[in-house]
């Protein structure tokens, strides 16, 4: 398979899951707000800043709104075009990703990405959004659950798949960390009760959890369903585990080796989940260890990048010397966007 393909059709995913997470979140939390009419203003806005603090989008919201408030949160989280981790945004990247290889999609597959992206170009998108919000959210989600069961039903399981499914359970797991990390940028004054069953909710792992533990939603069960369950589907080691497999169905090296960094971080993350207990994993503090968790993410998804889109002549030839970590991130995004 061209890596230009490959790259195009793990990146499709990607901003296909990353938009799906997000719309569970700010639907689940929306949701939830509305038991909640003691929130003011300022409450509120420090009830939706986490989400945007744990996605790294700080910096670009403090440029585009200064302090704000909460509408100017969910509106820059959902279809503000200039933030490029918005749910509006996410999906128009993948439907771009998808126009570019569409001989290798299904026509099922690409009628329904492309429907999604004509109807958040309308004016009864912007209708929904404004005066019924839980819909909105709600018919992204569906036509996300779509989308994946399409694929799931008419793309061969090549290579191609590997790349795709790749791409889903990496951005999976990574914002299942992201949605745990939230709880570790609360203010002292927000209601953490209320904030643990929006993370459980918004995983879609409330029934899970209550088939397992009687009672309140507690933390560390909540960490212990979400980073180490061997069978619920949108845990970090389930993910993971999906990503090892991935990565060496493409590879062909045999399981407990590796062939480069993106197997070897996947190996040395999944020793620590299938090994690991949760009051190990919290011993050094919730945020500090999901943190290591997303920047070996990171790694792996340079790796994959490294590995099967800048081929060795490539590097050799291109890469910028002297470069500085600014430098490289933008030489990386502008290679990523010429492979699409």
């Amino acid at each position: 398979m061209l890596s230009r393909v490959a790259n195009t059709l793990y990146w499709m995913v990607r901003y296909v899951e990353r938009a799906d997470n997000l719309a569970r979140l700010i639907d689940v939390n929306e949701q939830l707000l509305l038991d909640w009419e003691r929130l003011d203003s300022e409450r509120l806005r420090d009830f939706w800043m986490p989400i945007v603090w744990s996605a790294g989008d700080d910096v670009l919201y403090t440029e585009l709104y200064g302090n704000g408030h909460s509408a100017d949160v969910i509106r820059f989280l959902t279809d503000d075009r200039r933030n490029p981790n918005s749910i509006v945004s996410c999906l128009v990247q993948a439907r771009e990703n998808a126009r570019t290889v569409r001989d290798q999609l299904s026509d099922e597959l690409w009628e329904e990405l492309n429907s999604l992206y004509l109807f958040l170009n309308s004016k009864d998108a912007e209708k929904m959004l404004r005066d019924d919000p839980p819909r909105f959210y709600g018919l992204i989600r569906r036509s996300v659950f779509t989308f994946q069961g399409i694929a799931a039903a008419t793309i061969d399981r090549g290579m191609g798949w590997d790349f795709m499914d790749l791409g889903r359970h990496l951005e999976r797991a990574d914002k299942t960390t992201r949605f745990l990390d939230i709880s570790t940028f609360l203010p002292a004054s927000a209601p953490t009760a209320m904030h643990w069953n929006a993370i459980v909710r918004s995983c879609g792992a409330m029934g899970v959890y209550r088939s397992l533990h009687a009672g309140m939603v507690e933390p560390r069960k909540v960490v212990d369903l979400l980073i180490f369950s061997r069978t619920f589907p949108r845990s970090v080691r389930y993910c993971m585990t999906r990503v090892e497999h991935c990565l060496h169905s493409i590879s062909g090296t045999l399981q407990g080796d590796y062939s480069d960094n993106a197997e070897r971080t996947t190996g040395q993350i999944m020793g620590r989940l299938n090994y690991g207990v949760v009051d190990e994993f919290l011993s050094a503090g919730l945020h500090e260890a999901l943190d290591g968790l997303q920047t070996q993410f990171n790694i792996i998804g340079d790796a994959v990048f490294e590995s099967y889109v800048l081929m060795p002549h490539v590097i050799d030839t291109s890469l910028p010397t002297n470069h500085s970590a600014a430098t490289m991130r933008a030489w990386k995004y502008q290679q990523e966007q010429e492979q699409q």
